[in-house]
């Protein structure tokens, strides 16, 4: 199907006059987003390994998916990073969540040297390369040096983060430019990018510009995406780290002395110095964008547009799947939910839902085949077998450890079946409570015949493992206490690829109501057990009745598919930016 890329449709879905005029106002200052003149996308990490970078988590993940939906829709695209020349992997050994460390080579990957560029820190000129992969109209373009280290190497307000950051912003701003590119706008996900403002303000200010309007044509064209809840979690600086990491790489007096305003005490949080910079300001869920507490320098309240995250499509969903969807009408040509799509859900058939889950267990027997789980043992499902997955970054909030508040339940509720329960997650090194947890569960497991032989930790989480588990799982388990997850994207891939969705109410799962999935709640952590029990008793009931399964699996869909729309969410923002 052949469509004109959504950049070139004109003003619409504006909410407000205050917006319509933003709009407006923007579209006068920028000619729009073309191949000289890209959407440009700065992130700390991309997680891509088809491209050969790792990242984090969910951030990452996002990152990759942003810049194929672009490509899809025919967006001019350019996603600036760092390429980590280390990686770590986690294996368990004795019981015990080990980090292994690899080294890669960007020309592994496909990537391009292209020259090498400088910036100044602690009195000395630092070399970085600038490489490159061109896609057919976006392009990864990262900069990197031998001992950039990990991703999230040392503490957030360390002196080697904060040299990674200010790589990535005063670095990958003189990266576009020795490829002869110009931002249209400048997304800065998360404050770890906020420098690649402070180089574009420098460089105007430093051409002629005054300063004012330097501040303001910055303003205008940089939109702060924030992925967090709390400011008070954000890193922060000192005056003397500026000194030696940032000042030197300032051309212009003023812009220093814009900066030096913003310290408090002696430190400077740059959640607070980017709300400053970008006008343009989003969330990445319709509960995080209200809920998220964070203040601009004045004290007052910062209001974020919400702009759900969304996942590519053709990525995530398994091809069968997606086939399906286009098919029957439900998703056009950029995987983005037609206008009539939820009549077309009638033709899923709990026949055809179970014939596209013995397909995905193929792969996920393929993504299990070289994962021993805690026991040593490799795991092989049959098309019979009930899974139920938990599949996240091992952090408090996501609350791994709530199924197994009562074993001898989780045990009744699996027995009887003959079903699993696999637990995966990258836990953050350093992390002793989350690893203590992890402990806890897996003494818990070891201690009951039954569980020890179907409750299944799987290490080292990555993107293939977490492919075959939305694909090739029946029920997918998201725990997070509510209002402390900004939108999370692992439960968007189990809706889309036909998993029962049992999950708190919280990130993007709020965008619509509990009524479409399996929700729980309750008062205290004691009644959320209770009722996660509950609901995992009614997904098996409801994988063994068609018209159950049907009922609620195509509700999921009729409510979420244009949430986890990775189209939608692209459009959304070129709404926002350009008023397109």
């Amino acid at each position: 199907m052949t469509q004109e890329p959504y950049f070139y449709h004109p003003l619409e879905n504006i909410e407000d006059i205050d917006d319509f005029e933003a709009a407006v106002e923007r579209r006068k200052l920028t000619h729009g987003v073309s191949p000289e003149r890209p959407y440009t996308y700065w992130t700390l990490e991309i997680y891509d390994q088809k491209n050969g970078i790792r990242g984090g988590g969910g951030l990452g993940v996002l990152a990759a998916d942003t810049r194929r939906v672009a490509e899809q829709m025919g967006v001019p695209f350019a996603l600036v990073t760092p390429f980590y020349p280390s990686e770590s992997h986690q294996v368990l050994e004795d019981g015990k969540v080990v980090d292994k460390h690899v080294e890669v080579n960007y020309r592994d990957f496909g990537f391009h040297f292209i020259d090498s560029i400088f910036i100044k820190c602690c009195n000395n000129l630092c070399r970085l390369d600038v490489i490159e992969k061109k896609f057919r109209n976006t392009r990864i373009l990262a900069i990197t040096e031998p001992n950039f280290g990990e991703l999230y190497s040392g503490m957030s307000g360390s002196d080697h983060r904060l040299y990674q950051e200010v790589s990535l912003g005063f670095g990958g701003y003189q990266a576009l430019k020795l490829v002869g590119l110009k931002p249209a706008i400048m997304q800065l996900n998360e404050v770890a990018t906020f420098f690649a403002a402070m180089a574009r303000l420098d460089e105007l200010v430093s051409n002629g510009m005054d300063f004012y309007e330097a501040v303001v044509y910055t303003r205008k064209h940089t939109l702060y995406t924030n992925h967090t809840l709390v400011q008070a979690a954000e890193a922060e600086f000192s005056r003397e780290q500026f000194e030696r990491f940032v000042y030197p790489n300032l051309k212009s007096s003023a812009v220093r002395k814009w900066l030096d305003d913003k310290f408090v005490n002696g430190r400077l949080r740059l959640s607070a110095a980017t709300i400053e910079i970008a006008e343009l300001r989003s969330g990445v869920s319709k509960l995080h964008a209200r809920v998220a507490n964070y203040r601009d320098i004045a004290g007052n309240k910062v209001k974020f547009k919400a702009i759900t995250n969304g996942i590519d499509m053709k990525t995530w969903v398994m091809p069968e799947i997606l086939d399906f969807y286009e098919k029957q009408g439900i998703l056009d040509g950029f995987d983005a939910p037609t206008a009539d799509f939820p009549e077309f859900l009638t033709a899923l058939s709990s026949e055809k839902i179970r014939e596209f889950k013995a397909m995905g267990r193929r792969a996920l027997n393929e993504a299990l085949a070289s994962r021993p789980d805690q026991n040593g043992k490799i795991l092989e499902f049959s098309d019979n077998d009930f899974i139920f997955d938990f599949k996240r970054r091992f952090v408090d909030y996501k609350r791994p450890e709530l199924p197994f508040t009562d074993p001898k339940k989780l045990r009744a509720i699996l027995k009887p079946r003959g079903a699993h329960y696999i637990l995966t997650g990258r836990l953050c090194t350093g992390d002793c409570r989350m690893t203590e947890k992890l402990d806890r569960i897996l003494k818990i497991v070891a201690e009951d015949d039954y569980l020890r032989d179907h409750v299944h930790y799987i290490a080292d989480y990555d993107e293939k493992l977490a492919y075959g588990l939305s694909v090739g799982s029946n029920v997918a388990i998201n725990l997070p206490i509510v209002g402390l997850e900004a939108c999370g994207t692992s439960w968007m891939k189990d809706v889309a690829n036909l998993n029962l969705l049992i999950s708190t109410h919280d990130g993007g799962v709020a965008d619509a109501g509990r009524e479409n999935y399996l929700n729980v709640s309750g008062e205290t952590e004691d009644e959320e057990a209770l009722e996660l029990y509950r609901r995992m008793e009614e997904a098996i009931s409801a994988w063994e009745n068609d018209f159950e399964l049907e009922f609620l699996i195509q509700k999921q869909l009729a409510a979420y598919l244009p949430v986890v729309s990775g189209a939608r969410m692209l459009k959304d923002y070129l709404d926002y930016l350009f008023g397109v």
